[in-house]
């Protein structure tokens, strides 16, 4: 078999599977009403299409919130409905998720429905408060879901299938497609909003089918950049949103590719994450996500070009912001070397960033880490984790020491105070000792597809390799292995010599291989011996196109 039918072969992709991974289609998307209470939500907007009552889009300050937003503020205006805004919350202000103090500010401004995204799902109090405001609440969401759903006239949220019915599913797939469940349980909040646009062009005129694909852009973008598994109606929806987003009619998303020095011809789901995702998300990590819900909405090319300038300086703001925190938390860090579990704090780092610190944190020393912002008596952090530790059972098992706290396994956020940062550090790596974890750290090392020779890389294989896209969690780009190959030359490059270029030979073959930011033992010496773990890539300068390998793991052999 060739070394693209070896990957494929690996990930299971063969006979039928392996034709419709390679050839996603949109028309096989799962019928919205076997989401719970879709049926609920659409009758009431009816009601509401009826009476153009005034309704209020709740979202969120990341990419995923803006994006489903802005599906449904797109959808209902094409719909008919007259009287639609959205509210953004602040991060600084009212924080993460439906709040009171917003829903009591909505209600005043005469809002008749809520339609929340990307939230919504644990908000008892609030709904219950917006209820007794007169004001009714549907629910569009993806995260956890509470044992018994709150007041809302719907909760639309796949994971109430997965709590309701977890024997049926695996890995966030329906086991048996007969059966009439929803079949795939994994979308992000954007994905959710989409599946309320198709429900609702059943029973309204307005959108005719298949124009609502040009909300695809959005779906792309929403859902590579929440994380979610690239599977199933998520990678459908990526696929052929990427091919939308390449001649998007939207304003702002011009702007921001623009910006970002992305083609749109080119654009691909690592511009997504890597380009137009952290630009966005830095509008809400310093000031308000206002900005980017903007730039998203924008009609002129003007003031689409205006917002995206901003995104832009903000976002180097952002990474300026970023750096000098990283520096300071690395000098801390130092100092609990023999921690398993990395716990630093200081005043003054903006809890807007502490996040993506803490991720660069758990790269560098392959510890779950927890960043904290200290604001006087009271500290918020963010915390990142990997493997088989949980950042969330950590923060519940502090439970009667911080003030609230919550999250995923991979990633939760903690309020405490102060005062309890040390006692903190201890309560989370006792919990991690508590669990006797063995060889974490090699979890995070690449997992090749399958071992090959040199002479195997070509830009043939470069073009199968592509036809794997979209790239992402769930759908990682293909890794190959090459044993036994000689090291002919080491050259270090960048200000501080950080970066490494080795090339190495493998019979005949030479191939240049190239690690940013590379760890000490990378810098090997002409004449030893190594197995790599790499991607292939073509690299394109001044008209001369070569193969080239991106370093991703090496060993002495």
């Amino acid at each position: 078999m060739s070394v693209f039918e070896d990957i494929l072969t690996a990930r299971g992709l063969i006979g039928r599977a392996r034709d419709a991974f390679l050839n996603p289609s949109y028309d096989a998307k799962h019928d919205p009403f076997l989401l719970p209470d879709m049926q609920a939500a659409v009758d009431r907007l009816i009601v509401a299409h009826e009476h153009q009552e005034r309704i209020t889009i709740y979202g969120d300050y990341d990419i995923d919130g803006l994006t489903a937003t802005t599906i449904l503020l797109d959808g209902l205006e094409s719909f008919g409905f007259e009287h639609v805004d959205a509210f953004i919350p602040n991060r600084f202000v009212e924080g993460y998720g439906l709040t009171v103090d917003a829903v009591e500010k909505i209600a005043v401004s005469g809002a008749q429905l809520i339609i929340t995204v990307d939230c919504g799902s644990l908000s008892e109090k609030e709904i219950l408060r917006a209820s007794e405001l007169g004001v009714d609440v549907i629910v569009t969401d993806h995260h956890n879901v509470a044992p018994v759903q709150p007041p809302a006239v719907a909760v639309i949220n796949p994971k109430r299938l997965l709590q309701d019915h977890p024997e049926k599913y695996e890995n966030y797939l329906l086991r048996d497609t007969t059966e009439s469940l929803y079949p795939f349980l994994d979308l992000a909040g954007c994905g959710v909003a989409f599946k309320l646009v198709q429900a609702l062009q059943t029973r309204l005129d307005g959108l005719p089918a298949g124009q609502e694909k040009w909300l695809l852009d959005l779906v792309a973008l929403g859902t590579v950049c929440d994380v979610v598994t690239l599977i199933d109606e998520n990678r459908a929806n990526v696929y052929w949103g990427l091919k939308v987003l390449a001649q998007t009619r939207r304003p702002g998303l011009k702007a921001l590719l623009l910006v970002s020095d992305v083609e749109p011809s080119k654009v691909s789901a690592r511009s997504l994450g890597f380009a137009l995702g952290p630009r966005m998300n830095a509008a809400g990590r310093l000031e308000t996500a206002q900005h980017a819900l903007d730039m998203l909405r924008a009609k002129d090319p003007e003031t689409a070009l205006e917002k995206a300038e901003l995104l832009d300086a903000m976002n180097r703001a952002r990474r300026a912001e970023q750096d000098k925190i990283y520096k300071a938390a690395i000098e801390q860090a130092e100092q609990f070397v023999d921690d398993p579990v990395l716990v630093v704090s200081s005043k003054g780092w903006n809890h807007g960033i502490i996040g993506i610190v803490a991720a660069k944190l758990l790269e560098k020393y392959k510890k779950p880490t927890y960043v904290l912002e200290e604001m006087g008596e009271e500290a918020k952090g963010s915390a990142r984790s990997y493997g088989d530790f949980s950042a969330a059972d950590a923060i519940r098992a502090s439970d009667d020491i911080i003030t609230k706290g919550g999250g995923h396994k991979l990633a939760a956020g903690v309020t405490l105070p102060t005062a309890n940062i040390t006692a903190f550090r201890e309560r989370v790596n006792k919990f991690y000792h508590d669990q006797n974890l063995l060889d974490q750290a090699d979890l995070l090392l690449p997992q090749a597809d399958t071992t090959t020779s040199l002479d195997e890389i070509s830009e043939a294989l470069i073009d199968q390799l592509a036809s794997l896209e979209p790239f992402g969690n769930g759908n990682p780009q293909p890794v190959l292995r090459s044993e036994n190959l000689l090291v002919l030359g080491q050259r270090r490059m960048g200000a501080d010599g950080q970066h490494v270029k080795l090339t190495l030979q493998d019979g005949t073959i030479k191939l240049d291989m190239l690690a940013f930011n590379a760890p000490e033992h990378f810098f090997v010496q002409p004449g030893d011996q190594v197995t790599v773990w790499y991607q292939p890539d073509v690299n394109e300068w001044q008209g001369r196109r070569s193969i080239e390998g991106r370093l991703l793991h090496l060993e002495l052999v």
